[in-house]
């Protein structure tokens, strides 16, 4: 499937189109006996443009049709076919998405994707990206199931990996989606890539150690004074921690491998030039959210689901790019006090007075606050940098209610304070390059909270690390 960028763009012309060629064909999958093959046809268009129309085949599937067509693309323009061919793709993957049912495919735009083809050498990888994604739909709904073992037969690491090498396009891509469109695509990828991790388990008896792309997909913005990063990764391809205590149980095991971490860390930022000594800069949390969800459909419901890895540690850093000797800092703040609640208990006593006396009943109301630490945050510096790092305090707490909570929601009111540096004035106007960088460590704690029989535990981490340009104007005068 590498070649088919190269195969897209040198269709010929329609002045040199075989004439006895009405249709030019591309193998994507193969054996002995049955393929997949991709196919262009050359369609009526207007006195100025010639399109071309393209089509997924089935071929030796079926004796009756030994060409079977299994989807058919709009027309085309044969002088650019790429970019509408990719929209229509992206708007069925989106729309085939294991999320809320959407009544039609997105009205996307050109304007969604020329970011990402506007990355020559990242382009053609994205593209198979896509083109791979909407290939497991067509072979998980529509297709008979020889056809999808055809499909994973071509596949390995390699291709899949090869095709995930598309993080400048897909960080341009999703940024320009917008958020909705963003979280259905992410977990329309996500599914495919949990299937073919289990197949993968399955195939080689045990985990294998993955390619670095096939650890998800992240990016991060500057948008409307927020350092913002996503991060979006199937559970099953984040590193174990240790060793692991597996659930005997198919459905629990079914359940835990359809699962998708989703983070969003959104990072406030000023600049100060009020001092002519130096400009500041200080940041502070605005939101950090990390949920785990479940990739998965309403047919699926019957399926165990109170099984959920939740997250235990939490660590963001963020600061200039590495080796700045103009950079003084990071100046912390406070770390997060404990919080207090009141707790309030009622008891009822009864008793009779004396030997056959009347009946008498009693309350006592009692109110009292003691301090509640489930998640404990803190500051510390990582040279040049600064870091707030979560860590869950009582993991049996945590355990309880893993099954009942998706994830974690942190406001600027529940970390630590900002974290500041301090720029010589001379950098004024310039653009400087930041980081901003997130680990997560998520657990899985059985035992008979899901009613299985013995102890279950894993802990896995997931780490990103994305280079944001930020222009040292003022934001603060």
């Amino acid at each position: 499937m590498d070649n088919i960028w190269s195969w897209l763009t040198n269709l010929p012309f329609s002045t040199d189109w075989p004439p006895s060629e009405p249709s030019l064909t591309l193998t994507l999958a193969n054996s002995s006996t049955k393929s997949i093959l991709l196919k262009a046809d050359r369609t009526a268009g207007s006195n100025t443009e010639t399109l071309v129309t393209f089509s997924i085949i089935l071929h030796g599937f079926h004796p009756s049709n030994p060409n079977k067509t299994l989807w058919l693309s709009n027309p085309c323009p044969l002088s650019a076919p790429i970019p509408p061919l990719l929209l229509q793709l992206l708007k069925e993957v989106i729309f085939l998405s294991p999320s809320p049912p959407l009544p039609s495919p997105p009205n996307l735009h050109h304007q969604t994707i020329s970011s990402a083809l506007s990355i020559p050498n990242e382009a053609p990888a994205f593209l198979n990206l896509i083109l791979l994604c909407r290939l497991f739909w067509l072979c998980a709904r529509d297709a008979p199931a020889e056809a999808g073992f055809l499909l994973f037969q071509n596949l390995d690491a390699l291709t899949l990996d090869a095709a995930l090498a598309c993080k400048q396009a897909a960080g341009a891509f999703l940024s320009a989606l917008g958020p909705d469109w963003e979280l259905r695509f992410m977990r329309s990828l996500g599914y495919v890539l949990a299937k073919w991790l289990v197949l993968l388990e399955l195939q080689r008896g045990g985990a294998p150690p993955l390619p670095r792309h096939l650890r998800g997909l992240s990016y991060a913005a500057d948008s409307h004074g927020l350092l913002v990063l996503k991060a979006y990764v199937p559970v099953s391809a984040m590193q174990r921690l240790g060793s692991a205590v597996h659930a005997e149980d198919s459905a629990i095991r079914y359940t835990l491998a359809h699962q998708q971490l989703e983070a969003v860390v959104q990072l406030e930022y000023a600049i100060c030039t009020r001092d002519p000594r130096f400009i500041r800069i200080e940041v502070r949390v605005d939101n950090i959210r990390v949920h785990v969800v479940r990739l998965g459909y309403k047919e699926d419901d019957d399926v165990e689901i109170e099984a959920r890895h939740v997250p235990t540690r939490v660590r963001v850093l963020v600061g200039p790019e590495l080796g700045l000797g103009y950079v003084t800092g990071p100046s912390l703040g406070r770390s997060t006090s404990n919080e207090e609640r009141e707790i309030q208990s009622t008891r009822t006593a009864k008793g009779r007075v004396g030997k056959g006396g009347p009946e008498l009943r009693v309350k006592a109301r009692t109110c009292e606050r003691e301090r509640v630490r489930r998640w404990k945050w803190e500051q510390e510096a990582d040279g040049c940098a600064g870091v707030y790092e979560g860590v869950a305090c009582d993991r049996d707490d945590v355990a309880c209610i893993g099954g009942s909570r998706k994830g974690l929601v942190v406001g600027r009111d529940e970390v630590a304070e900002g974290v500041t540096w301090r720029v010589g004035r001379e950098m004024e106007g310039r653009v400087m390059t930041w980081r901003v960088g997130l680990k997560i460590c998520v657990s899985y704690f059985g035992g008979k909270r899901n009613n299985h029989k013995g102890v279950c535990f894993e802990s896995r981490f997931g780490e990103w690390m994305e280079e944001v340009e930020l222009a040292l104007v003022p934001t603060v005068n």
